[in-house]
């Protein structure tokens, strides 16, 4: 048989979300829960593969009809903190929930989310599990591979990734964070970020997003990482310039849990352009249509470029590109 030429597939997905409130009293109980369900419109066994539907579990048979998810999450709430066990979707620059297909991607384990400080706020837990978007399967987590990472190790998995983040909004212009994840076996990280945003005058502003980390392993790999990544938007009226540079340095690529998105300025559709030694640049281009009173639409477009890629066996160096464009 021939070798897959293509990945191409049509489907329609369902989310129903539940949050509940919280009982009286000076410890407050509720849950949530989310439901999800994929359905195939269209495929075959020679176009599989997309990540939008769940593989069939004989391959010859491309994807399956339909898959789905049934999440519950318990909460407690005391003053301003609050903790969640079960189903989670985390938003934290050491591991970021992938929703970029039919389905989010989910995780099992517990968050502890603290707002006591006016300004600060504190992110603790443990995942244990995670479902990936294109599944219905709770499985043990890995490290992303994808690219000349150059990265190996002596465990397929691990059911741990323990994180700890902190964020201070010092005004309404200026905020910075702290964050560490630890994924058990494979490698730990520390990271920080600072964002800013220059009124330069009515209607016209400049952003600076800097971003700062560094992954080590964690006696079962080689990971050995620094990433920084600069991103500078000037915006006027409804247009958006921005620039941006990310610079990978040591002896692997960047190290991030499986399936997530990366906490990096490069990080776009298709490429996390986070290979060992990879150099790249963005250009990029927004333009909001409420300038021109149309709300709710909007259009992208970049461009990244990436060398100096270690290919490694004396090989030369790797290079890549990646244009986008969006409306919605």
């Amino acid at each position: 048989n021939a070798a897959q030429s293509k990945q191409e597939e049509w489907a329609q997905g369902f989310l129903l979300r539940y949050e509940s409130g919280y009982t009286d009293g000076l410890i407050g109980v509720g849950f949530d829960a989310i439901g999800l369900l994929g359905v195939k419109l269209d495929s075959s066994p020679d176009r599989a593969g997309s990540g939008l539907l769940k593989r069939h579990r004989d391959t010859s048979k491309g994807a399956q009809d339909e898959y789905g998810e049934l999440g519950l999450t318990a909460k407690v709430r005391a003053s301003k903190s609050t903790l969640k066990l079960g189903t989670l979707l985390p938003k934290l620059p050491t591991v970021l929930a992938n929703d970029s297909r039919l389905l989010p991607q989910t995780f099992k384990g517990g968050q502890l989310t603290s707002l006591e400080l006016e300004g600060l706020t504190v992110d603790a837990g443990r995942l244990t599990q995670v479902n990936q978007r294109d599944s219905s399967d709770y499985e043990d987590m890995g490290i992303t591979r994808t690219g000349a990472k150059g990265i190996t190790t002596r465990h397929l998995d691990s059911d741990s990734f323990d994180f700890a983040s902190l964020n201070y909004k010092w005004t309404s212009n200026l905020a910075t964070g702290y964050s560490y994840g630890h994924l058990d076996n494979f490698y730990s990280q520390h990271l920080v970020n600072l964002t800013y945003v220059l009124p330069v005058t009515t209607g016209q502003s400049l952003k600076t997003d800097l971003r700062f980390a560094r992954s080590t392993d964690d006696g079962g790999s080689n990971v050995d990482n620094n990433a920084i990544g600069a991103m500078f938007t000037y915006n006027l009226g409804g247009h958006a310039l921005g620039l941006g540079y990310q610079g990978m340095s040591g002896d692997t690529g960047y190290a991030y849990v499986n399936g997530t998105d990366a906490f990096l300025v490069n990080f776009v559709q298709i490429g996390d352009f986070a290979s060992k030694d990879e150099q790249s640049w963005q250009a990029r281009y927004d333009y909001n249509f409420a300038a021109i009173g149309i709300p709710g639409l909007t259009f992208m477009t970049r461009y990244l470029t990436g060398d100096n890629i270690d290919l490694g066996g004396n090989r030369p160096e790797g290079k890549e590109w990646e244009r986008d464009t969006d409306i919605g």
